[in-house]
C-alpha cells in the first residue's frame, strides 16, 4: 500500500524534484487488507487537493492548471522505476493518454464554465463544482502471470479456461468477446469455465486492475495458437495452403471465396476423418509494463451552511481506459468506483471504542450509499488505444474509486471556502470548519 501511494500517483504531475518517504504504522486496531484502489485513494485526495491550493496560490484555474502539468503520452518518470509493488518497480513510458480529452469533456458536462469563486455565494444553500486528475495502473509487471486454455468442439463452438475470476466485473463475458474477436466467431460460441484450481489454468487473482489487460492477453495467445490449428486442419480440407485462407465469421475460406468450411466442418473433419487430433491449446502472459489509465472526474455539490451537509447533486466521470472491450461493463465499473469513493467521501468510517473494538458494526450504523441515495451519475468513455493491450485495452476497474474525495473536497471548498483533510466529510467536520473560518449564517 505505502508503494503504490506513490507508484499510481507522483507519475501524474512530472516535476524534477521528487522526494518520497513512506512508513507502516503498527497498530492494534484490525488488520487492514488490499481493497479496491488501496494506496492510491489515499494518495489521490492529497495530490489533489494540493494541485487546488497550488492554483489558487498563483491564482490560475484549477482546470488550466492541471492541463499544463499532467504526463502525456510519451513521458516518463524515475518514480516508475523506483516504486514497484514492495519492491523497486520497472521503467516505462507512457503509450496512450487522453486525459486532456478527458478534462475538456467532462468540463463541458458539469458546467465548469459557469464556476465561480466562493467569495460570490451567499445563502444557506452553496453550490460548488470541483475536480481531480486521476492515474492507475494495469497489472504488475514482471510479477503478474494470467493463463487460458482453450478447445474447440464438434458444433464449432469453443470452451474457454481461465484462471481469473470474475468478482462481478464482467471478466468472463469480457474475456469471452476477446476470444471470439481472435478467433472470428461470437461470444455465444465461447464456453466459459473460470476459476476452479482443479480444472483451469493458474492465475494470480482478480486484483491490481490486471485481468482484461493480463489475462486477456493470455486468451488472445491461445485463440491464435487454436486458430492456427484451424486453419491447417482446414487447408488440408480445401486442398489449399494455410496462407491462403481466411477465418471469420465462424468459417474458413479461401480469400477469393471460391472454396469454405464452417468451424463444425472443421471440428468433425479433426476429430473424425484423416490425421485426428483435438484443436486446442494453453498459453499464458505476463506484462513488462502497467499502462494507467486517465480519468478526470467533477462533483457539482450543495453544502448548507447552518448544519454541514453536503449533497453530490451531480458527478462526472470521463475515463481513459484504453479500447473499451465492453462499454457497458467498463460503465458499470466506473459509476460502482464513483459510489464506492462518494461513500468514502461522505459517510464510512471505522468508529472504535477506548479498547479497540469497533462500535458502528452493522450496516445501521456504518453508512453506505443505496440506490436511493445515488446522484447524478455521467460516465464519459474516452477511447484511446493501448499497443500493449489486448485490442488497445488497459485497466478500468480501480481509477474511478479515487476520485471522489478529492473531487468532492474541492468542490466543498468552492461553495464554503474552507478546506477539508480528513475524510469522511460529515455534516459535522464541516460544520465545525464552516464555523472555525467564520463562514457561517445566511450572509
Amino acid at each position: 500500500m505505502v508503494c503504490n501511494s506513490g507508484s499510481k500517483i507522483l507519475p501524474l504531475y512530472p516535476t524534477n524534484h521528487i522526494h518520497f518517504t513512506g512508513r507502516a504504522v503498527y497498530t492494534n486496531l484490525p488488520v487492514g487488507g488490499a481493497y479496491r484502489g488501496y494506496g492510491a485513494t489515499q494518495s489521490s485526495f492529497a495530490i489533489d487537493c494540493a494541485m487546488d491550493e497550488l492554483a489558487e496560490a498563483i491564482g490560475m484555474d484549477p482546470l488550466e492548471f492541471r492541463m499544463r502539468n499532467h504526463i502525456h503520452s510519451g513521458d516518463t518518470s524515475p518514480v516508475f522505476a523506483a516504486l514497484g509493488e514492495g519492491k523497486a518497480g520497472v521503467e516505462q513510458r507512457i503509450g496512450s493518454c487522453e486525459l486532456d480529452r478527458c478534462i475538456k469533456l467532462g468540463a463541458r458536462e458539469i458546467g465548469w464554465k459557469k464556476r465561480k469563486d466562493w467569495r460570490q455565494k451567499k445563502g444557506r444553500f452553496r453550490r460548488g463544482i470541483g475536480m481531480c486528475c486521476l492515474m492507475q495502473g494495469s497489472s504488475i509487471p514482471e510479477i503478474d502471470m494470467g493463463a487460458a486454455s482453450i478447445k474447440m468442439n464438434e458444433d464449432g463452438s469453443f470452451n474457454l479456461l481461465i484462471g481469473a475470476t470474475d468478482l462481478g466485473t464482467g471478466s468472463d463475458t469480457v474475456l469471452a468477446q476477446i476470444a471470439a474477436e481472435t478467433l472470428g466467431t461470437v461470444t455465444e460460441k465461447m464456453v466459459v469455465y473460470s476459476s476452479d484450481t482443479d480444472m483451469t489454468p493458474f492465475d494470480v487473482g482478480a486484483y491490481a486492475s490486471s485481468t482484461t489487460y493480463l489475462s486477456g492477453s493470455a486468451v488472445i495467445n491461445a485463440a491464435q495458437k487454436v486458430k492456427k490449428q484451424i486453419l491447417q486442419v482446414a487447408a488440408e480440407m480445401l486442398d489449399c495452403k494455410p496462407a491462403e485462407l481466411v477465418a471469420a465469421d465462424q468459417k474458413v475460406a479461401t480469400k477469393d471465396g471460391s472454396k469454405s468450411a464452417t468451424y463444425s466442418e472443421v471440428a468433425l473433419y479433426s476429430l473424425y476423418t484423416a490425421n485426428q487430433f483435438q484443436i486446442g491449446a494453453i498459453s499464458s502472459a505476463i506484462t513488462h509494463k502497467s499502462p494507467p489509465p486517465f480519468s478526470a472526474h467533477f462533483a457539482d455539490v450543495e453544502v448548507d451552511m447552518e448544519t454541514g451537509a453536503v449533497k453530490v447533486l451531480k458527478y462526472v466521470a470521463a475515463v481513459d481506459c484504453g479500447t473499451a472491450i465492453n462499454p457497458k461493463l467498463a460503465e458499470g465499473q466506473t459509476e460502482g468506483g464513483v459510489m464506492n469513493g462518494i461513500c468514502f467521501a461522505l459517510t464510512e468510517e471505522y468508529l472504535f471504542s477506548p479498547k479497540g473494538k469497533m462500535i458502528n458494526d452493522s450496516f445501521l450504523n456504518y453508512r453506505i450509499y443505496s440506490m436511493r441515495d445515488k446522484p447524478e451519475l455521467k460516465t464519459i468513455l474516452v477511447p484511446s488505444y493501448e499497443k500493449t493491450g489486448p485490442y488497445g485495452a488497459k485497466s478500468v476497474s480501480e481509477i474511478c474509486i479515487n476520485g471522489p474525495m478529492p473531487a468532492i473536497a474541492n468542490a466543498i471548498y468552492n461553495a464554503a471556502g474552507v478546506r477539508m483533510y480528513n475524510g469522511p466529510f460529515t455534516p459535522e467536520k464541516v460544520w465545525r470548519a464552516i464555523r472555525a473560518r467564520g463562514a457561517g449564517g445566511m450572509g
